[in-house]
């Protein structure tokens, strides 16, 4: 075996372990196996790399998506490390034969072919360093993103009790991590928690307020690439069109495209250092891009553990990012709607839970991160100084008095009406509608004040997500299971009162004054890109130029030590990015 700091140095470029990865990489390369829960970004992929280099043999790594296999290959290709993967038949008799004359160093597959009868006597043939499970939480029926293939994985590993097997993910709770150390066969003790806190990344949650100008506001202040998720797939066409009437590019992406157009689409968006994605939640699993500078929903994800995952994907390099999560009451509404239709009877209780859950976030008046923490078992301090919340502390009102009259007016109106109507009812308008139906004369006719009536929208947006009133697909208003005890006094309703909007700046790519140097250096990162079809993180990351406008290396040992810079690149880019400093000594 090599030494894995050496490997670390020579092949990564980085002097020191980030996180638990060396706790990781130890266990297996002392053949033991291990589950991993590492924030998105945390650097999980070299967990496996090294291992594979360091021991004997070929590490198989299971991956869910091609697109993100490819990511991966193309990567390690950038860092000297032979890997291959078997996901079409045009190249698989080169795959092969690289395979069992032992040139790979990484082989990965999906779970589909990995179970396969023939997949399994070809590996029979092959001596496997390790066993990798990437994206881990798919095998428990638990997690938010269940695939049944995960769970045929487990014979596979136990035919290989000489390969450790290693499981990644980043999203976990305790439950899950329970079932997948169950399902993979790995003991209690090789649990390693990382813990989930992406302090780089900023998250903001508001109502939903015009959300193409909310957009559109967004992407004046904060350059660089980014995300927006749709609720559907005619939404990212529409919201894809009007962020690209801004100027800036942006493309759609959801399963209705063809795939030669969605393999364009995103193919752009990875080597892009601009552009924005408006895309169903089919989009990002399978992307490795590490400088998106934004992830913004235009509508509630499916749970808190599907909004901690995509926001994940924004600031994986470590550098500032926002989290923007724009939602409405009718949110929640479609989204329990849709859990009593379409979710299996045994799985409806866990998704009830993981949508209030969210409910609870998107409503608290408290810190963002402390409650997405505390969702995934940790113990996070009260303020972390980056979320909404924390920066502009909303003010807060009991709202039970309004919330009561609210329901009040519901049930007397025979839970047929939609807020609209209910504001009318309460606010005592005689109109037409009112009186036509007899509504004038009920005991809850007009009984709200002209400053409870300010409340009556942001209670009813908050009694829909708390699940205490609940509409039907006329927008009709009836209760749900958390009225009774508003309306017995024996639960109270307190709600956020959001500051006031104002204009904000925009922030500049790099929060301080223009370096020329570093930007001559990221022309020339654009450049060998463009020439070399890689996209430019693939080269080097932002904050890896960053070190090198910093300290101006001439030669290439200078250039050697600085972080990100390994041998392979070194030897590829290296001469290329010197006569770019040298031009500015």
């Amino acid at each position: 075996m090599t030494d894995p700091h050496q490997l670390l140095k020579s092949v990564w470029g980085f002097d020191h372990f980030r996180g638990v990865q060396e706790q990781v990489v130890g266990r297996v390369l002392s053949g033991q196996s291990t589950l991993a829960v590492m924030p998105t970004g945390a650097g999980k992929s070299l967990c496996y790399q090294l291992p594979a280099l360091a021991r004997p043999g070929t590490a198989l790594v299971i991956s869910p998506l091609i697109a993100l296999m490819h990511d991966q290959i193309r990567a390690a290709d950038a860092l000297g490390i032979k890997a291959a993967s078997l996901t079409s038949a045009d190249d698989r008799e080169v795959v092969v034969g690289r395979l069992l004359s032992c040139e790979l160093d990484l082989l990965y597959a999906a779970p589909e072919r990995a179970t396969g009868e023939g997949f399994r006597r070809l590996i029979d043939r092959v001596d496997l360093s390790l066993i990798a499970i990437d994206e881990a939480h798919c095998v428990s029926e638990w997690g938010h993103d269940f695939r049944p293939d995960y769970r045929l994985l487990r014979g596979l590993l136990d035919d290989r009790p000489e390969a450790p097997r290693l499981a990644l993910t980043a999203t976990a709770d305790r439950r899950t991590r329970a079932d997948i150390l169950q399902q993979l066969g790995i003991p209690g003790d090789g649990l390693i928690v990382a813990g989930f806190d992406r302090p780089n990344i900023r998250y903001h949650v508001v109502p939903r307020d015009g959300v193409g100008r909310q957009l559109k506001e967004l992407l004046a202040r904060v350059p660089g690439p980014g995300i927006v998720y749709a609720p559907s797939r005619d939404g990212t066409e529409k919201l894809a069109a009007q962020l690209a009437a801004t100027g800036r590019p942006a493309l759609p992406y959801h399963a209705g495209l063809e795939a030669p157009v969605r393999a364009r689409n995103q193919a752009a968006f990875v080597r892009s250092e601009e552009m924005v994605m408006a895309a169903t939640v089919a989009f990002g699993m399978g992307i490795d891009k590490p400088d998106v500078r934004f992830v913004a929903h235009a509508g509630i994800p499916k749970s808190i553990e599907s909004y901690y995952q995509e926001t994940g994907r924004a600031g994986r390099d470590g550098e500032p990012a926002e989290a923007w999560l724009f939602w409405g009451a009718e949110d929640f509404a479609r989204a329990r709607l849709r859990i009593e239709r379409e979710t299996p009877p045994e799985r409806q209780i866990g998704e009830r839970e993981r949508l209030n859950a969210l409910a609870a976030l998107v409503e608290s008046p408290t810190c963002r991160r402390a409650i997405l923490l505390r969702h995934f078992g940790e113990e996070p301090p009260e303020h972390c100084g980056n979320c909404d919340n924390c920066l502009e502390p909303p003010a807060t009102r009991d709202a039970t008095d309004v919330a009561r009259k609210l329901l009040s007016a519901a049930f007397r109106t025979e839970m047929r009406f939609g807020v609209g109507h209910l504001a009318d009812v309460l606010a005592g308008n005689d109109n037409e509608k009112v009186r036509t139906l007899g509504h004038h004369k009920l005991s809850v006719f007009g009984i709200c004040s002209s400053e409870e009536l300010t409340l009556v929208r942001p209670v009813a947006r908050a009694l829909i997500a708390r699940d205490a009133l609940r509409a039907d697909s006329y927008g009709g208003l009836s209760f749900g299971p958390g009225a009774k005890p508003i309306l017995k006094g024996e639960q109270a309703l307190s709600i956020a009162v959001p500051p006031a909007r104002k204009a904000r700046r925009r922030r500049d790519r790099e929060e301080g004054p223009a370096d020329p140097l570093f930007d001559a250096l990221r022309a020339a990162r654009r450049a060998i890109a463009a020439e070399t079809g890689v996209p430019p993180y693939v080269i080097f990351h932002d904050s890896t130029l960053r070190e090198i406008a910093a300290v101006k290396p001439l030669n290439r040992h200078a250039l050697g030590e600085v972080s990100g810079v390994g041998e392979a690149k070194l030897e590829r880019y290296g001469e290329a990015f010197l006569k770019v400093v040298q031009a500015f000594a």
